[in-house]
């Protein structure tokens, strides 16, 4: 296992006021690791999408230490993080986060946008991201123009373009039906083959184990184990999309 890309240690996460304030995670540490796809599972309400906030520096621990390429969000300003966030972590979510009235590539670009890259180099950068999830002829396509699977491969694309160290993606496969949700899969899994760059996914659903390097499971706020070994079976879930 490589160094860890983005970790946790000790975290602890308060969340609400007064009466209502309860403890969403307790003591939690965990890695990710580059060149690995790791999946975050668990029931509604374990905590799985307030542990992925807190990793993409979103929300601070009450306690405890995150560390993004070994930085420390520890004390951090709001634009530290914010800087953070846009140098090292792309997001991939549910509901794809497409804007309606930008196309495919434009969407893309957004990421490039806010690091004030907008030259005719960021335009082919763009491009390259389309084609590498398959979506070059639909560059100029708008969202409404694109099937669910189309608009989260868009999101991927996006999210890997300004070539950050971790992927962060909270239940991508979740609007997708069985197949279109392997196309994904099989995407997220050849991003974490690059030893630079790790890939954590927060999901419900057990069809998308056989990509993972490594699954952990979190109840209650707590980790209460993790599974390797499941790469075993990851080579021939690529290839049977063709890989």
């Amino acid at each position: 296992m490589t160094a860890p890309v983005i970790e946790a240690i000790d975290a602890v996460m308060f969340l609400g006021r007064g009466a209502s304030r309860f403890e969403a995670l307790k003591s939690v540490s965990v890695a990710i690791a580059g060149g690995e796809l790791t999946l975050l599972m668990g029931p509604s309400g374990s905590g799985k999408t307030t542990l992925l906030s807190m990793l993409g520096c979103m929300l601070t621990p009450s306690s405890g230490t995150v560390r993004v390429r070994d930085h420390s969000t520890a004390g951090a300003k709001p634009e530290e993080l914010a800087k953070l966030r846009r140098d090292h972590i792309g997001f991939v979510f549910q509901s794809y986060h497409l804007f309606p009235t930008l196309t495919a590539i434009d969407n893309v670009r957004l990421a490039l946008d806010v690091r004030s890259e907008n030259s005719e180099q960021a335009k082919q950068k763009a491009s390259d991201a389309l084609a590498m999830v398959g979506l070059a002829h639909k560059a100029k396509s708008y969202p409404r123009e694109l099937s669910s699977g189309q608009q989260q491969r868009v999101a991927i694309a996006r999210a890997v373009i300004g070539n950050p160290s971790t992927i962060l993606a909270d239940e991508p496969t979740a609007a997708l039906d069985a197949e279109n949700g392997r196309i994904v899969m099989s995407m997220l899994a050849r991003i974490a083959q690059d030893p630079t760059r790790g890939v954590l996914v927060v999901t419900h659903d057990p069809r998308i184990v056989p990509f993972a390097d490594r699954v952990v499971y979190i109840e209650d706020g707590r980790i209460v184990g993790e599974e390797r070994g499941v790469a075993d079976f990851k080579h021939e879930a690529m290839q049977s999309q063709g890989s």
